[in-house]
C-alpha cells in the first residue's frame, strides 16, 4: 500500500498540473499602443515587439471614433498604405477587439487620410503553438492574462498545507 507522503504528493500532482498548463495556454487582451491607445505619434512597430503574440490572443483596439479606423489588411496594402485593394476587415467603434484566431502574419494600418503614411500601422506574427518554446515573459503595460485566478491556485496550496498537516 503507498505510504500517506506518496498519496498527498499525488494528489497534490494531481490538483496543481492542470492549473498550470490551464495558465500557460491562456490568451491575453493587448491594448493596442498600451496606454496611447491607437492613435498617432505612436511607434507600433516597438509596441507590437515587446510582446509574444499566441492563437487565441486578443488585439484591443481604443480610439476616438470617427477620427480612426482601423483596417486589417493585406500585407502589399499594409506596405502601400492604399486600402484601394487588399482590405480583409474594417473597425470603427473605437472599441474593437481582434481575436488572433489562427497561427498567420497579420496587418493593421488606419486609414484616415495620411495616418498610415504617418506610422500608424503594425504587423504581427503569430506563430504555432508547436513552434513556441521555453517560458512565456511576464505580460507587461497593455497586456492582461486571463488564465487561472490567483485564488484558485491559493486555494490549492492551502489544500496541500491541509493534507501536509
Amino acid at each position: 500500500m503507498p505510504s500517506i507522503p506518496f498519496l498527498r504528493d499525488a494528489i497534490f500532482a494531481l490538483i496543481l498540473l492542470p492549473l498550470m498548463a490551464l495558465q500557460h495556454v491562456a490568451a491575453t487582451d493587448y491594448m493596442v499602443g498600451d496606454d496611447d491607445g491607437w492613435t498617432t505619434g505612436t511607434n507600433y512597430l516597438t509596441w507590437s515587439e515587446k510582446y509574444n503574440f499566441t492563437v487565441g490572443d486578443v488585439l484591443v483596439f481604443r480610439y476616438l471614433a470617427g477620427q480612426h479606423d482601423v483596417y486589417q489588411v493585406t500585407e502589399e496594402t499594409y506596405r502601400s498604405c492604399n486600402s484601394s485593394s487588399g482590405v480583409l476587415r474594417r473597425y470603427a467603434s473605437g472599441a474593437d477587439r481582434v481575436a488572433l484566431e489562427e497561427a498567420t502574419t497579420y496587418w493593421f494600418i488606419c486609414n484616415t487620410s495620411g495616418h498610415c503614411l504617418g506610422g500608424m500601422k503594425f504587423g504581427i506574427s503569430v506563430p504555432n503553438s508547436s513552434s513556441q518554446g521555453g517560458v512565456d515573459a511576464p505580460a507587461q503595460g497593455g497586456a492582461a492574462p486571463r488564465g487561472v485566478p490567483v485564488w484558485l491556485l491559493g486555494l490549492t496550496m492551502w489544500m496541500w498545507g491541509l493534507l501536509n498537516y
